[in-house]
This record gives structure tokens, sequence and C-alpha cells, in this order.
């Protein structure tokens, strides 16, 4: 048996690649994106009532991360990288069926579109379904989950005073919280738990059409050195 599922829209989001986007939805509450509903989910029929929702479950398609069978067993990041447990234990991108789930902030329905902030989405992402969050059935009183029980630790970012100068005028270009979003996502450390960099290593990871260097003075803080103008 199998079942075959056409998109009822896709994301235009600042992630452009999948280093450094957040390894779950929320935890960036800067990064936005704009949901494009596909024809005919483009008609305000298919939006009418939502305007009073604050944040919705996105159904979407992980469209560039390996599935399959092949990954009966994980290494989740906040494991270290190096523990395995089996998929269905964790929230793992690469899945059996790469169909992933991300409660998002619906900050405004336009026509033909819904703004989102506080995702995990990159750019391009398909969505198969979008649905109202519920707080008094979603919101489970005393749900444990014993391998993530709390938020991770964050670790502080610092900048370059030229970083930072670049930072405000890709703000004031895009009209976005450019510094917010790169300490938010910057602060959860994302390069792979298990490796232990000296200062000289530098790290990029695209945001928006503009690439963030960064680097580790120790192993508990990052400095942002530079942002700079993606290639096209």
């Amino acid at each position: 048996m199998s079942y075959s599922f056409e998109p009822v829209g896709q994301v235009h989001s600042c992630f452009r690649e999948k280093f450094g986007i957040p390894r779950q939805p929320a935890l960036a509450p800067a990064s936005q994106a704009v949901i494009e509903l596909l024809p005919p989910y483009h008609q305000a029929e298919a939006t009418e009532g939502l305007e009073s929702v604050s944040h919705i479950w996105i159904l979407f398609v992980f469209h560039a991360a390996p599935s399959g069978e092949a990954h009966l067993r994980v290494r989740p990041p906040r494991l270290g990288g190096n523990r395995k447990i089996g998929v269905f234990a964790s929230r793992a991108t690469h899945r059996p069926n790469p169909i992933g789930q991300s409660v998002v902030k619906l900050d405004a329905v336009e026509p033909g579109r819904l703004l989102i902030s506080g995702h995990d989405l990159l750019h391009g992402t398909p969505v198969l379904d979008i649905k109202p969050y519920v707080p008094y059935v979603d919101a489970v009183a005393g749900a444990t989950n014993a391998l993530a029980s709390a938020a991770p630790g964050l670790i502080e970012v610092q900048w370059s005073s030229e970083a930072l100068v670049q930072a405000r005028e890709h703000a004031s270009r895009l009209e976005q919280p450019v510094v917010e979003l790169v300490e938010q996502c910057l602060a959860q450390d994302p390069k792979p738990a298990y490796q232990q960099p000296g200062p000289d290593r530098q790290y990029g990871a695209l945001f928006w059409d503009f690439n963030v260097t960064w680097h580790y003075p120790s192993a508990d803080r990052i400095r942002v050195l530079m942002l700079s103008t993606a290639s096209a």
C-alpha cells in the first residue's frame, strides 16, 4: 500500500541551508518565513477562520534529507551525535518517510500566504498540510521525555564590531531582525557536539542572502566574525 501527496504550499524561509537551522521550532523566535499557498488552497476559503489562531501545526516534507529503511537508528545531535537510538524515539530529519511536523507562530494571514515565525523550516520546504494548534489538547500536562527533558543550554555569542555593523545593514535592507536571528541560532551551538574546534577553525551558515562566519575563541563562546553577501 502506498500513497502520494501534492503540496498545499511552499516555504520561503530565512534558512537557506540545513546547517544553522534550530533543531526544534520556537528556539529562534526571530526566524521568519512565508508559506506561499498553492492553487486551489491559495483562495480565501481555505484559510477562513485561521486569523483567530495564534499557532499552527505545519506538516511538511524533509526534501533535503535522506530517508527510508537505512535510517532505522539515528544519532540525535541532542545526545552528542555519537549515541544511536531508534528513529521513532527521535525527531531526526532522517525518517522512514520524509515527513516532519512543527508548531509555529502564525503572525498574519494574507491573501494566498501565511506569515510565520519561530520556525525550523528550510527554504523551499513543501507543505503537506496546515492545522490549528489547540492548546487544551496539544499542550499535555505532565508529559515527559527523558531523552529531552529541557531545552538545550545556550552558548555565549559575541560580535566583532565589523560583523555587527554588517548585520544591522542587512537588517535594514531586508527589514528582518538579523542580529536577533543570528544570535538565537548560534547560541544553540550548531556544530556537531563531538567537534572541539580550536580558535583558528571557522564555521559558516547561509541566512537569507548572506553568509555568517564565526569561530570558537573558547569552548563555551562563539564570536561572529563577518557577514558577507552570498554569491549567486
